[in-house]
């Protein structure tokens, strides 16, 4: 019973699968992203099973890149990429995952989920006191709202190693180093679900390959 009350406080954020992070003709893709679909897909089936509160944090933009950083404007217009942009293909989930009944699609237009959106009283109101995070990618999305999570004071945030990517091993992990530096709690997904106890194998030196024991 107290483990399910625990779960039941727990929400899985999954961030920014979507196409346009994932297709290489796109200016938004991360490097290291397709290493991770086998262990987002295990987090997310894990977190069902457990009757998580699961969270889908995508960016859908302004074609025309009204609510776009700055430092991004220049990507948006008439004949130009306009990636994420609202309606379009790239701005779907990536193919194989999909928002189930119950689950929440949270839009954002910065790096964190929390800014300038409703996800914290969305959390408060569900009852929610920690935190998985997911998805791409590292120094930039899950990095922020890692942060923002901290500062708005959530009991425990966890990010899931292996299915969290970034443009190269290196950036992903003096990023997720930065994370546990601060209290955040990093585990493979298998050491997450408890199908494995092993501890997180030494960093690979090179390669863009994101991926640790899967």
């Amino acid at each position: 019973m107290e483990m399910a009350n625990e779960w039941s406080r727990t929400a899985l954020l999954i961030i920014d699968f979507q196409r346009d992070f994932f297709d290489e003709r796109s200016v938004f893709a991360v490097p290291g992203a397709y290493a991770i679909l086998p262990s987002v897909y295990d987090a997310l089936e894990c977190a069902r099973k457990r009757g998580m509160f699961v969270v889908w944090v995508v960016r859908e933009h302004d074609p025309e890149g009204r609510d776009v950083e700055r430092f991004r404007r220049h990507l948006y217009g008439s004949g130009k990429q306009n990636p994420v942009s609202k309606g379009s293909i790239g701005a779907e989930l990536i193919e194989g995952f999909e928002i189930k009944e119950g689950e929440y699609k949270l839009v954002k237009t910065r790096f964190s989920a929390f800014f300038d959106t409703n996800l914290h009283s969305l959390l408060q109101a569900t009852g929610i006191t920690d935190l998985v995070i997911c998805g791409v990618q590292t120094p930039n999305c899950i990095r922020q709202t890692v942060f923002d999570a901290i500062s708005l004071d959530y009991h425990s945030i966890t990010v899931l190693y292996d299915a969290t990517a970034a443009a190269s091993v290196q950036i992903h992990h003096d990023n997720i180093t930065d994370m546990e530096n601060v209290g955040v709690v990093v585990v493979r997904v298998d050491q997450w679900d408890g199908s494995v106890v092993e501890p997180l194998p030494p960093l690979p030196t090179t390669g863009n390959v994101v991926s640790a024991g899967k």
